[in-house]
């Protein structure tokens, strides 16, 4: 086997859950180096990020070289043959620009808002539980 690829995600975050498991699956099949971590479930100070930090955006390590947002999806793409398609779209000059617009502003915050909103929701009701 070649060197390992390792992708930090958010294992709390139902859209995020989905899409890695797609990339687990596909590379679990293909035996490809790549290593999918929780962020909930790790050493988050082996990847020198805080959990608020990991949880706004994805991020993959590869070769000692942490990549995040959109420069993370290219270092995954390239590793999975399927996807390497994707890796060359998405930096393509106007279009890797683009995408990072898109991810920074827009994805990434609205993943991040709903699922700080979750966690909100989620701890009212259980404090709420506890007083009674």
């Amino acid at each position: 086997m070649g060197k390992l690829t390792k992708v930090l995600y958010n294992g709390d975050c139902s859209v995020c859950s989905l899409e890695i498991k797609q990339y687990k699956k596909y590379s679990d099949t293909r035996l490809l180096d790549i290593k999918f971590e929780d962020l909930n479930d790790t050493d988050l100070d082996k990847w020198g990020v805080t959990k608020d930090e990991a949880t706004k955006r994805m991020h993959v390590e590869s070769n000692g070289k942490i990549y995040s947002g959109v420069d993370a999806f290219i270092k995954l793409w390239e590793e999975m043959p399927r996807y390497n398609i994707l890796a060359r779209l998405a930096k393509t000059p106007g279009l890797y620009e683009f995408g990072n617009i898109l991810y920074d502003k827009v994805l990434a915050p609205a993943l991040y808002n709903k699922n700080k909103l979750k966690e909100m929701i989620y701890d009212t009701k259980r404090s709420g539980r506890t007083r009674s």
